[in-house]
């Protein structure tokens, strides 16, 4: 399964710029790098694209759905079940591997976060992590019945990976739908066979 090698490529990425933001430390060789401060903001492009430092207790994109505990075991399962599902279709087509191993690198990207900066950093217990999140991207205005919206949330790598994934999803719709066919088809013949196999034993 050499698309792995793309979710492995996301992590990485993904953990690396987080670290980067945020600050880290390496005391076996004497070594501190001090990151941003919380909420501090730096130009890329202008204002259109900046680096700003805030940390996510919830979901992508600031969506917040039960608690940390809920969301880190949430996306631990749901990480192993796509990486089950990625093995079981390892030998169909590329764009249908190459979307599970995208949204899996993203998933594992941000339960790192959940599952371990906690304890790392020393402000929460393991499991209880907050995801470090820094892109930082202008957005046309919307305000539209109370609602109003001039800059998209702030994300990282793992979390535009899994909007990659689920955009591909969505695009190539017609080879995942086609895939469940196939996989429902061969289920009823080894339903039937079965049940013929059954019938010449009695």
């Amino acid at each position: 399964m050499r698309v792995l090698y793309v979710t492995l490529a996301i992590v990485v990425s993904d953990q690396i710029t987080k670290l980067l933001v945020k600050g880290f430390s390496l005391p076996f060789i004497d070594f501190y790098h001090q990151g941003m401060q919380l909420g501090q903001s730096i130009p890329v492009i202008g204002d259109f694209l900046r680096i700003t430092f805030i940390e996510n207790p919830g979901m992508a994109f600031g969506i917040e759905i039960g608690g940390r505990l809920f969301l880190a075991l949430f996306t631990f399962i749901a990480s192993i079940g796509i990486f089950v599902y990625l093995y079981k279709v390892r030998n169909e087509a590329l764009v249908i591997r190459l979307t599970l191993a995208v949204i899996l690198g993203g998933a594992i990207g941000n339960l790192i976060d959940r599952c371990f900066y906690g304890v790392i950093f020393g402000y929460a217990p393991l499991f209880y992590g907050k995801v470090v999140d820094f892109i930082d991207m202008d957005f046309f205005k919307i305000d539209f019945l109370g609602f109003y919206m001039d800059r998209f949330a702030v994300f990282n790598i793992a979390d535009a990976s899994v909007s990659t994934g689920i955009a591909l999803i969505l695009l190539f719709y017609k080879k995942f739908t086609d895939l469940d066919k196939s996989a429902a088809a061969v289920k009823e013949e080894t339903v039937q066979y079965a049940a013929g196999e059954e019938k010449s034993d009695v």
